[in-house]
C-alpha cells in the first residue's frame, strides 16, 4: 500500500480493514526492531558477565548511567517523527518541509550530546555518592566513557528510522539493527577478551564496541537513504552545514516535554529498584528478572504505538479527522493485542518462565518463588502498559505533548510511587506492594492519556 493509497478516503466498511495493514507494514518491523534492539543489552551483559560479577555489576551500573542521557536525547529525536509525518501528511511531496526536520533532528543530537556528555566525566564520584562499591565505581567509569562516542549515532539512527517509517520504508532499520547487534557481539569477542591478536580490554572494549556499532548503524542507514529511491528524492544530508534556526528550536521545543515524560517513566521503574533493595537482597534480584520479562512484552507494543503515532501524524496533516480517531484506535488495539501474546503465557505458567532464568535449587528457590509471585502482576498491568504508550505515542502523533507529560508525572510520581513506597516499606505486602504501586501508576496513566485523546480527537 502506498502512502496515497493509505491517506486518500475510504469506503466506511474498507477504512478499518485498510487503517489495519497500513498500521502493520510498519508497525511489525518498528516492532521488531525493538525486540532486536532489547537484545543488544542482553548479549552485553552476557559476554561482560564471564569477566566476573564486579564487572558485571560495573557494566549494569554504567548503563544505567549511560541512559540517563540516552533517554535525554530521544525526547528531540522522537519530536522528528510528528513534525515529518504532518508535513507528508499534508502533502506527500513537501520534501522541503521534511528535509529541514531531519536535518535540525540529526543536528540537535549531534551538538546536544557531545555537551552533554561532559557529565560522564563525573561518573565514578556519581557513583560513590548513591553508595556503589568504590571497586565498582572505579570500573564503571571508563565504561561510560567508551560509550560516550556511539550517543550522538545511536540518537541519530533514532532520528533516521522515524524519517523511514514515514515514508512506510521501515523495514531497512530492521534489517540494519539486525545486522549491528551482530557486529556489536562480534566486536566484544574481539575487544573485551582479546581474541585474534586485538587487545584485551575487558569493560572498555564493550563500550568501544557499543559506540562502533553505533556508528556502524548510523551510516549504513545515512547510505540506505543515498541509494532507496523514494528515500533520495528528499536530499537529507544535501547542504547539510546550512543552518535552519527556527526549525530546530521548533525540534527542541516539541522534544523537551517528550524527553521529561519518557524520564518519568524511566526513573519509576529505576526508583523501584531502591525500594526492593531496602526490603531484601531476594526482593531486588526476582525484581529485575520479571522487570526484564515485561519489558521484553513491551518491545513489539512499543513499536506498534509508535507506527500508530505515525499514522496519526499522517491523518492530522491531511486533515481527516476520522482517520486520527481510526488510527489512533488501531494502534491501541493492536498493541493491546500484541502484549497480550505474552502476557498471557506469563500469567498462566508464571514458574515456567521463571525457569528460563534462573536455574531451579535450593540456592535460587527463594528467588524464584518471588519471581513467580511477581509475573502474574506484571502480565496484568501489561494491558495497562499498552494503553498507555499507544495513546501517548498518538498525542505525540498530534503534537500534544505538554498536557500529556503532566498527566504521566501525575500518574507516575503523585500515584504509582506514593502506594509503591507505601505498601512496599509501610505494609505486610513488603515487594508485592511495590507491583502494585506500578500496577497504579500505569492504570492512572492509561485513564488520563486515553481520556485526553478521545477528548481532543471526538467532534
Amino acid at each position: 500500500m502506498t502512502m496515497n493509497e493509505a491517506l486518500a478516503p475510504a469506503p466506511p466498511q474498507g477504512a478499518w480493514r485498510r487503517e489495519f495493514f497500513a498500521l502493520m507494514a510498519i508497525g511489525l518491523p518498528m516492532g521488531l526492531t525493538q525486540v532486536v534492539q532489547f537484545s543488544i543489552n542482553t548479549v552485553d551483559v552476557v559476554m561482560i558477565g564471564q569477566l566476573g560479577p564486579e564487572p558485571l555489576a560495573a557494566g549494569a551500573l554504567g548503563l544505567v548511567m549511560f541512559y540517563l542521557l540516552y533517554v535525554a536525547g530521544m525526547g528531540p529525536a522522537m519530536a522528528v517523527s510528528p513534525m515529518v509525518s504532518q508535513a507528508l501528511g499534508a502533502d506527500a511531496d513537501d520534501v522541503r518541509d521534511v528535509r529541514r526536520s531531519v536535518r535540525m533532528g540529526l543536528w540537535l543530537v549531534g551538538i546536544g550530546a557531545p555537551v552533554l556528555s561532559v557529565v560522564y566525566l563525573f561518573s565514578e564520584e556519581f557513583a560513590l555518592l548513591t553508595g556503589q562499591p568504590p571497586q565498582v565505581a572505579a570500573l564503571a567509569e571508563p565504561y561510560v566513557l567508551a560509550l560516550v562516542p556511539g550517543l550522538p549515532f545511536a540518537l541519530g539512527v533514532i532520528v533516521l528510522r522515524n524519517f523511514l517509517a514515514a515514508i512506510e520504508r521501515a523495514r531497512a532499520p530492521l534489517y540494519i539493527i539486525v545486522l549491528t547487534t551482530a557486529v556489536n557481539a562480534f566486536l566484544n569477542y574481539l575487544l573485551i577478551y582479546g581474541n585474534w591478536g586485538f587487545p584485551r580490554l575487558e569493560l572498555v572494549g564493550a563500550g568501544l564496541a557499543s559506540s562502533l556499532s553505533h556508528a556502524i548503524g548510523f551510516f549504513a542507514l545515512v547510505a540506505y537513504i543515498f541509494w532507496e529511491k523514494r528515500a533520495k528524492r528528499f536530499e537529507l544530508f544535501h547542504n547539510f552545514q546550512r543552518s535552519d534556526w527556527p526549525r530546530f528550536f521548533e525540534v527542541a521545543r516539541l522534544g523537551w516535554p517528550i524527553t521529561i515524560t519518557i524520564g518519568f517513566e524511566v526513573l519509576l521503574f529505576n526508583a523501584a529498584v531502591f525500594l526492593m533493595g531496602r526490603i531484601g537482597v531476594n526482593e531486588m534480584a526476582a525484581y529485575q528478572v520479571a522487570l526484564n520479562v515485561a519489558a521484553l512484552a513491551f518491545m513489539m507494543p512499543l513499536g506498534i504505538s509508535m507506527a500508530g503515532g505515525v499514522r496519526v501524524g499522517l491523518m492530522q496533516g491531511a486533515k481527516n479527522k476520522p482517520g486520527v480517531r481510526r488510527a489512533a484506535a488501531m494502534a491501541i488495539l493492536c498493541s493491546i493485542g500484541a502484549i497480550m501474546l505474552v502476557a498471557v503465557p506469563v500469567m498462566l505458567w508464571p514458574m515456567e518462565i521463571a525457569g528460563f532464568y534462573l536455574e531451579p535449587g535450593d540456592d535460587n528457590a527463594a528467588v524464584l518463588e518471588l519471581v513467580a509471585s511477581f509475573l502474574p502482576i506484571a502480565a496484568a498491568f501489561a494491558l495497562f502498559d499498552a494503553t498507555q504508550v499507544s495513546a501517548g505515542q498518538a498525542l505525540r502523533g498530534l503534537k500534544d505533548v505538554r498536557v500529556p507529560m503532566i498527566l504521566t508525572g501525575v500518574s507516575y510520581w503523585m500515584i504509582g510511587f506514593p502506594i509503591a513506597a507505601g505498601l512496599g516499606l509501610a505494609t505486610p505486602l513488603a515487594a508485592i506492594g511495590v507491583w502494585w504501586g506500578l500496577l497504579a501508576s500505569l492504570v492512572a496513566a492509561a485513564v488520563f492519556l486515553g481520556l485526553r485523546l478521545w477528548l481532543i480527537t471526538r467532534d
